[in-house]
């Protein structure tokens, strides 16, 4: 498999947070953004490839490519940060054998049947359910908006969500 350095779900995919705050962090030398929508509108593929910091090369894929990609060799030197929107988003890659051991939850914001979860994070049903799975099968999934601050685990926000919903 190839050099993940961190795996994180973020609406916004690059933005500031991710561009002045996690790639220097983690040393990345290559985002991968992981979307089947943004994967399919080229428009989309060349904006986010234009946000990226210099020097940083950025892929799109979709879920089923990402997962190909993910699972080959990769270079020596690389540190690949992917980013998706969702955590269901990372359930499937983990679903199709990419064996990611930590799940970073950045900001997902209110929309849909989202409802508010940890700080700036919402999620819907099948996030929540996405995340709990995940924990059950050995991903640590937390919440961290920027690499300065401290983690925080989500086992309360889960059982709190899993009420809300009715899971």
């Amino acid at each position: 498999m190839r050099n993940v350095v961190h795996a994180r779900v973020d609406d916004r995919l690059i933005h500031g947070e991710v561009v002045t705050a996690w790639v220097p962090t983690m040393r990345a030398t290559r985002i991968i953004i992981i979307d089947d929508e943004v994967a399919k509108d080229e428009f989309n593929v060349r904006v986010v490839k234009a946000l990226a910091p210099a020097g940083t090369k950025v892929f799109v894929y979709d879920v089923e490519k990402a997962s190909e990609k993910l699972m080959v060799q990769g270079l020596p030197d690389e540190r690949l940060l992917l980013l998706a929107k969702s955590p269901t988003t990372f359930h499937r890659l983990i679903k199709n054998g990419v064996p990611l051991k930590e799940i970073n939850l950045g900001g997902a914001g209110i929309r849909g049947k989202r409802q508010p979860f940890i700080n700036n994070v919402s999620l819907d049903p099948d996030e929540v359910l996405a995340c709990e799975d995940m924990q059950k099968n050995g991903v640590r999934v937390y919440y961290q908006l920027v690499p300065e601050q401290g983690v925080v685990e989500i086992d309360a926000a889960l059982k709190s969500a899993k009420e809300k919903f009715g899971l």
